[in-house]
């Protein structure tokens, strides 16, 4: 023994749960049942991609995918006579090397710090030769979406046809800046955000398997504040195991995340709906005491007006909610009916987005709140609907959505009403060639006869497509028929309004009046005749 004692040999290092619980097989994989179905047939048929492009938010088992996937190629099986497998055994070389991420055939690439294309061209001499020592080399190429459009374009043959031993697995979370040409070489996979009881569930697992006492509502905090992530929700579910010595509870966990106490949001709920704003502004100011970010408290709002209008279709309340909570919610529910609901909705939606451009958030959300109580007193349209009716030169008003206005009979009055229908009905060509190239010999109800002037060339189906129309629009069968000639007298219509046109300007021209007008002013001209003009004095 020295002078100096031994140092005492390091402890282990600590591993996160996002990484000492990172999946290792498609069993563990959580909430993704439709990929891991698909590839799992996939590994078990043979057919396998020469591609694959995993899609999806952060933290969802993008790249965890993407080495299971290497695996599963690999695999050889304990004894070492297995072949590509949906369920690798995780004892063989290939299983423990790339799962230590030390395998020299499966290359994971970052694409965001390797984006140019002498990178993808390393990728493409690379690809030539033979695997090491594995059945097929893999390349995993993260955020592909950071690749350069050169290095795109490199890549493009080599994706399409590899050789027999190469694989690629592509990741991104932006796959709408991946390039169509790219995207159509892979298989592509939309992994989804994790549902929260999904989430919750998980979360239980880990903290028994750690030996940590977890409330289940902390859990579901954890769950609700993940957004659907795996990755996050275990990062926070670290932290508050730490905070808590050991232990996760609920208030610890709204302290952390700066999240609104269950029972508050609730109680401040009531106050809005009352309309009382001393209240109001008293449970704002608790909370923000009880460092409750302003942005959270109204998301806690909109989440609590999203349950009241689920429990007016007769959905259960939250499971989150004491029962206490639970009572005010019930008792509050006669008294809102739903456009109430999505006044309230629109309110605090709107007062959430100013929250989070304010300088000052606090004050945004106090105002955010008493909108929402002024607006809280306000009648309803309804409500002034039945006000007007009694005050002086009122009109009553019937909101009732179940009597109807009478309905308008949509059959032409005559002929010029019917071309005026086929303008209004978009239908041009037909309405020219009834303007200009027939003439209406008889019109009634659901009975049309018109006569070819030979001016245009009609179309063998006019008539057909006259009354098709005519039907579908009025509800009616119609009988158009057209004759190939004329009678003496029928004109086309605009014949007719330029007839009446002229004698409308004839009979202004003929008036004493008009005729005094001329003779005082020689030099005068009549410009336009409106209607309502002719035999005016």
């Amino acid at each position: 023994m020295g002078l100096f004692p031994d140092p005492p040999s390091p402890a282990p290092a600590y591993r996160v749960l996002a990484r000492k619980y990172r999946p290792g097989d498609f069993s563990a994989l959580v909430g993704q049942e439709a990929m891991v179905r698909t590839l799992a047939n996939a590994l078990r048929t043979g057919r396998l991609a020469q591609a694959w492009l995993l899609t999806g938010v952060r933290g969802v088992g993008k790249t965890s995918t993407a080495r299971i996937i290497a695996r599963c190629l690999n695999c050889i099986g304990p004894d070492g006579s297995g072949g590509p497998t949906a369920e690798p055994c995780g004892q063989c070389l290939h299983c423990r090397q790339i799962a230590a991420g030390e395998h020299l055939d499966v290359i994971e690439m970052d694409a965001a710090s390797n984006t140019g294309v002498d990178d993808v061209r390393e990728i493409i001499e690379a690809v030539r030769y033979a695997s090491v020592s594995a059945r097929y080399k893999v390349y995993i190429i993260d955020e592909v979406h950071m690749l350069s459009r050169a290095a795109f374009n490199a890549l493009l043959k080599t994706l399409e046809e590899p050789p027999p031993h190469v694989k690629f697995v592509l990741a991104t979370t932006e796959v709408d800046k991946v390039p169509a040409t790219i995207v159509s070489r892979c298989q592509r996979f939309d992994l989804r955000r994790v549902p929260v009881a999904t989430l919750e569930a998980h979360f239980a697992r880990v903290c028994q398997a750690e030996g940590v006492a977890a409330e289940p509502a902390a859990l579901a905090l954890i769950a609700r504040a993940a957004e659907g992530s795996v990755r996050d929700g275990l990062s926070i579910l670290d932290q508050a195991i730490a905070l808590g010595a050991g232990s996760v509870t609920a208030e610890a966990v709204r302290q952390m995340l700066g999240l609104a106490d269950c029972g508050r949001t609730v109680r401040l709920f009531k106050a809005l709906v009352e309309a009382d704003a001393q209240a109001t502004l008293a449970e704002l100011a608790q909370a923000w005491a009880r460092g409750t970010e302003p942005s959270a408290q109204l998301r806690d709002l909109l989440d609590v007006v999203h349950a009241v209008a689920r429990m007016k279709l007769g959905a259960p309340a939250e499971a989150a909610w004491a029962e206490a909570d639970r009572q005010i919610v019930e008792a509050l529910l006669p008294r809102l009916d739903f456009p109430q609901i999505h006044r309230l909705w629109q309110l605090l939606l709107k007062g959430h987005d100013e929250v989070a451009r304010a300088p000052e958030p606090m004050d945004a959300a106090e105002m955010a709140c008493l909108r929402v109580v002024h607006a809280a007193g306000l009648p309803t349209p309804e409500d002034l609907a039945r006000l007007l009716e009694g005050m002086p030169g009122g009109s009553p008003v019937d909101s009732s959505p179940d009597e109807e206005p009478p309905a308008r009979d949509p059959t032409p009055a005559d002929f010029e009403g019917l071309v005026a229908l086929f303008e209004e009905r978009r239908e041009a060509r037909l309405a020219r060639l009834l303007t200009d190239a027939v003439g209406v010999v008889r019109m009634g109800p659901g009975c049309l006869e018109l006569a070819a002037l030979g001016t245009t060339a009609l179309p063998d189906d006019f008539a057909r497509s006259l009354a098709r129309h005519l039907e579908t629009w009025t509800g009616r069968p119609w009988e158009v028929r057209l004759s190939a000639t004329a009678p003496a007298g029928v004109v086309s219509l605009r014949e007719a309004r330029v007839r009446r046109a002229e004698r409308a300007r004839a009979d202004v021209l003929g008036h004493p009046a008009v005729r005094r007008i001329f003779d005082a002013f020689p030099s005068a001209e009549l410009l336009e005749v409106r209607p309502g003009d002719e035999g005016a004095a």
